[in-house]
């Protein structure tokens, strides 16, 4: 449970810390960039149906997404220990956690910076490392 408990803990500190970035403005550090944020901010594109959304508020809908995504991982994968769930069961709940932070983390690697990229690095290798101890219970069917 070690490994296991350990990418649980990963994936809390990963959907808590990456929720502060969703109260946070960014500061232009020049002209160029103050005129992005404000076109970011303040430019609104046809979407279709209706929807006018900024380009802001598409990165804050996906952004917190990442979010719920990691808090919701950590409070089932923390319920399924906190109640002993099988072996069986667990190889299973984790392989699924396995593929979903493996490719999570294949496109913060290729798409973002380095916290993300270590955050959802250690929830990966922690989730890979639990895959290959959990041991395998055969049933007396």
């Amino acid at each position: 449970t070690f490994w296991f408990s350990a990418a649980v803990l990963f994936q809390l500190i990963t959907g808590l810390l990456h929720s502060l970035s969703l109260f946070i403005t960014p500061e232009p550090a020049n002209e160029t960039e103050r005129q992005l944020i404000t076109l970011l901010t303040t430019y609104k594109m046809d979407a279709g149906g209706g929807f006018h959304p900024t380009y802001s508020s598409l990165f804050l809908a996906l952004s917190s997404c990442f979010t719920f995504l990691c808090l919701f991982a950590a409070l089932t994968n923390g319920y399924l220990l906190f109640k002993h769930t099988e072996p069986n069961v667990m190889k299973g709940i984790i392989g699924i956690n396995v593929v979903i932070f493996g490719a999570v983390f294949a496109m913060m690697a290729f798409f973002t910076f380095l916290p993300p990229i270590v955050c959802t690095g250690l929830i990966f290798i922690n989730l890979l490392a639990a895959f290959v101890v959990v041991p395998k219970i055969e049933s007396a069917v």
